[in-house]
């Protein structure tokens, strides 16, 4: 299924029309139905919203990282899976209102899974071990009604093109049994979309259709789920030296017109954000659309416009320009890892921040910093300062300038399981005796804002 460049994006937004003829026992959308191609619906007036500071934090589920609980997969009985499941989340869910959190940043496909209920996407295995099985309840909904309860914004977190997290037989052999039953895996449906990169099954971003089955799944989701943003993470291109994505087929098939495979790469990760960012304003405008690349751009030293540091570029080696997205209007918020401390002198904290707040500063996409909670307490030679006084100063040197720098509206922490960890715990103390007097500050004092920005990207 491929439309042409100047009305698929609107034949993209309308593909939710296939969930209803699915749900009614029509073939699932995986089957490729034929789209009407319609013009969206003026958009309603905004309500007012109160601008407070951004306080999140990732909540990842790929590999039980910080939710389920690895145990209870292998609980036999149902209900008291599902009952410890909701249970443990529930508990995280206290923990962050107490330490300030005000937003989750939930990882709802972690792979070509979902921890929803999904005309596209299987069942994700992290629920009950197995590829597509009904885990007996819906998270994701169950989040949104657990943490809206208690004034927390979630942003439904994607990983665009991961398929699995390894390649091995058992593997192929789970993703192949979907096929049993509905929907399947896109592994199984549509092998020829498959690629290995970085020892894991992967997407090729170079194939149109699966940009436009990206942007279905997006469409799914905003439609069905009261969600108050959605975010991509920094996995695009994403290959190691020993594990190259071989994309020179469809780099045959479609690179015509491209210098080298370099920039026809970095074009088809701005067609998926285009694709992305109007599918999501045509269906549901105030939900907010944001990136988390890595803290790089790309290196003063490789291009004049450039940070001055010498780290991994997300330019260069994910093959995104992040730094365009941003000037195009593409994003409602970016939200670059900026993971290493005030000393690191390769890729300093304040260096890479301030470089951030000049991007976004002529833009009307906000600003949030990701900072590495995860390396708090962990003994480092090259980063000495995360264990000085617990990460205490460190972690308030970085807060500090995130509230002192205009441009940066918000933080958000990587990730959720490190706020109980031993070595964190001074560290998560001043974190929540700072973030909960600054809540309180914000009640007293944040400004009613009448209107949303629409953005006016192409």
């Amino acid at each position: 299924m491929f439309f042409p460049a100047t009305r698929r994006w609107q034949a993209i937004a309308m593909i939710v029309c296939g969930f209803i003829l699915t749900a009614c026992g029509h073939p699932p959308l995986e089957k490729k139905p034929v789209v009407p191609v319609v013009t969206p619906q003026p958009r309603p007036a905004p309500a007012p919203v109160i601008d407070r500071p951004m306080r999140g934090v990732w909540l990842a589920t790929v590999q039980h990282l910080d939710w389920p609980p690895l145990n209870t997969v292998n609980m036999t009985d149902d209900a008291e899976r599902i009952r410890a499941q909701q249970n443990a989340l529930i508990d995280k869910l206290d923990n962050l209102a107490s330490v300030g959190v005000n937003t989750i940043f939930f990882q709802v496909k972690p792979d070509a899974s979902a921890l929803y209920h999904s005309n596209i996407l299987p069942w994700s295995d992290v629920l009950t071990g197995e590829n597509g099985k009904d885990p007996g309840y819906d998270p994701l909904q169950f989040m949104l009604t657990e943490a809206h309860r208690r004034g927390m914004k979630v942003h439904a977190w994607l990983n665009p093109y991961r398929v699995s997290m390894d390649t091995s037989a058992s593997t192929v052999a789970a993703l192949r049994r979907t096929l049993s039953g509905s929907p399947a895996s896109v592994f199984a449906l549509h092998p020829d979309w498959v690629r290995t990169a970085s020892h894991r099954f992967v997407l090729d971003p170079g194939v149109p259709e699966v940009r436009e089955w990206i942007a279905s799944v997006v469409a799914e989701l905003v439609t069905r789920y009261a969600v108050d943003g959605i975010q991509f993470d920094d996995y695009f291109y994403y290959e190691t030296p020993t594990s190259r994505l071989d994309d020179r087929t469809s780099w045959r098939q479609y690179g015509q017109g491209f210098a080298d495979k370099a920039s026809w790469r970095r074009n088809n990760t701005l067609l998926l954000v285009k694709d992305i960012s109007r599918t999501i304003k045509s269906l549901r405008p105030e939900v907010e659309f944001g990136i988390s690349p890595a803290g790089v751009w790309r290196n003063r030293g490789d291009d004049p416009q450039g940070s001055d540091t010498r780290g991994a570029a997300a330019y260069d080696q994910a093959f995104a320009d992040t730094r365009l997205w941003v000037h195009e209007g593409l994003l409602d918020y970016i939200a670059p890892q900026i993971y290493w401390p005030f000393a690191r002198q390769a890729a300093r904290y304040d260096t890479l921040a301030k470089w951030w707040a000049d991007v976004v500063r002529p833009s009307h996409t906000k600003l949030y910093i990701g900072v590495a909670l995860y390396k708090v307490g962990q003994p480092s030679k090259m980063e000495p300062d995360w264990i000085v006084g617990g990460g205490v100063a460190e972690l308030q040197r970085e807060l500090d300038l995130n509230e002192a720098l205009p441009e940066i509206s918000g933080t958000i922490l990587f990730r959720e399981a490190f706020l109980r960890q031993p070595q964190t715990q001074q560290a998560v103390d001043y974190l929540r005796s700072r973030w909960q007097h600054s809540a309180l500050q914000d009640e007293k004092t944040a400004p009613v804002r009448r209107g949303v920005f629409t953005r006016n990207g192409p």
